[in-house]
């Protein structure tokens, strides 16, 4: 069984309807259905984790990047074209239009529409898209319109007052498929990796020592964020989107040496990349590089041991 941060209708569970159209679990909070993993009350759950809007979803990086809770991983991305509709009740026009509400992100990608189409309107941020929906279905609700999908309106009972009103036609959200610790899926060459990273100490230079562990293997980063470590003002951790699979020897390197100089690193997994780009390797980094090198120190090192004092070819 599947879970979704929900409830239905929400873009989250149409990432997850274009992975499987088995029934599954929808949750109220991302904590919430991240924990039902945890629990083993379901088997994996679809999440929002990125808008290349408003960027990161602070709910799952947060989850995620907590050392203290039971290690999860990503095993699947999908990215959703976000497009947002007005939705209202039979018969409400525009200008009567008063309250809106909507999922905080979503007010985000609709800021300047809303402010040009309705100045005058109070824009509520609660829950979710559909719940959006939902609400304004009730006309106790104090709500006049929500901004949602087109499916949600649909399935609200809804009509659309303005379609397509998004600032940015190329909004685009992330949403990955978690399940509970193990192993990756097999890479494909086209790969993602990603981590979170916690300092060793707080000096000048420290985040420049985590780039370049990866600069110096030529794995680039797909992102980059600083989050907070809950501890103490100030303490940040550094969440990490990375080109590659842990099964590529520069991948493996780079969290290798992360591991020497870091406080700690949290492994959140490596995945195909739903975009299908392949990483631009440079001169030296490629597998097959790193096999090279690989048997070359092994003989040079047969090489050092044969001509170590004592051995038995250098005394004759």
């Amino acid at each position: 069984m599947l879970g979704y941060f929900g409830p239905e209708g929400t873009f989250t569970h149409q990432a997850l309807l274009s992975y499987s159209r088995d029934d599954a679990v929808p949750f109220r909070t991302v904590a919430q259905a991240l924990d039902a993993v945890r629990a083993g009350r379901v088997e994996a759950v679809m999440v929002p984790i990125e808008n290349s809007v408003e960027g990161g979803v602070s709910a799952t990086l947060d989850n995620l990047a907590d050392p203290g809770a039971r290690p999860l991983r990503i095993i699947h991305e999908v990215l959703v074209n976000v497009r947002f509709n007005l939705c209202a009740r039979a018969g409400t026009r525009l200008d009567q239009i008063r309250r809106v509400i909507t999922h905080p992100h979503a007010a985000a990608q609709v800021r300047d529409w809303l402010a040009e189409n309705l100045p005058g309107a109070e824009v509520v941020e609660r829950g979710s898209t559909a719940g959006a929906a939902r609400a304004v279905s009730d006309p106790g609700s104090g709500f006049d319109a929500a901004v949602c999908a087109a499916v949600a309106g649909d399935m609200y009972g809804l009509e659309p007052v303005a379609t397509d009103i998004a600032d940015n036609d190329a909004a685009i959200t992330r949403f990955v498929l978690v399940a509970r610790s193990g192993p990756a899926p097999e890479p494909t060459g086209a790969d993602k990796t990603t981590l979170v990273v916690y300092i060793a100490r707080d000096e000048p230079g420290a985040l420049l020592t985590i780039l370049q562990q990866f600069a110096v293997r030529g794995v680039n980063l797909c992102r980059i964020e600083s989050r907070p470590t809950k501890t103490a003002l100030g303490n940040y951790c550094f969440s990490i989107d990375a080109e590659g699979h842990a099964a590529d020897a520069r991948m493996a390197e780079a969290l290798m040496g992360l591991k020497r100089i870091c406080k700690d690193v949290v492994f959140l997994g490596s995945y195909a990349r739903a975009d299908k780009v392949r990483p631009v390797l440079r001169a030296g980094a490629g597998n097959a590089d790193y096999a090279s090198a690989s048997r070359w120190f092994a003989g040079l090192e047969a090489t050092m041991i044969d001509t170590a004092p004592g051995s038995t070819s250098a005394s004759k």
